[in-house]
């Protein structure tokens, strides 16, 4: 089974929102690190990634999600993980290699993208 990495965007609620799917692996992290970066050069300071699609991350991935959130908080701006619990298929494996490697606490997390782009809602905990 062949599944292609595709990183789409969109708006909502003033956050710009890029839904990833597929692998994020060596190949597919510059991908998405060009997304990222088109966004913040667009002046987008607000960025939802939806990572719950994503069915398997490895180090660059995962590379690439501490690289953005550096990048978001050098403009003073903020980046949002929408890791469900139960995501792709049998779970979120981002969030069971954010969690592993220690640094899923670095991240705003959130179940849904509708808590996501809500101001006023907490993240989950680590």
């Amino acid at each position: 089974m062949v599944v292609a990495f595709k990183v789409t965007g969109g708006e909502r609620g003033g956050w710009a929102v890029l839904q990833v799917s597929g692998e994020l692996d060596l190949v597919t992290s510059p991908v998405l690190r060009q997304r990222v970066h088109d966004a913040v050069a667009e002046g987008r300071h607000s960025l939802v990634l939806d990572l719950s699609e994503v069915y398997f991350c490895d180090s660059s991935g995962v590379g690439v999600l501490i690289a953005s959130r550096r990048l978001m908080r050098s403009c003073r701006g903020r980046l949002r993980l929408i890791l469900p619990a139960r995501g792709a298929a049998e779970g979120s494996h981002v969030n069971r290699v954010l969690g592993a490697l220690g640094v899923r606490r670095l991240f705003d997390v959130y179940g849904e993208l509708a808590d996501a782009v809500e101001d006023g809602t907490e993240p989950l905990s680590a």
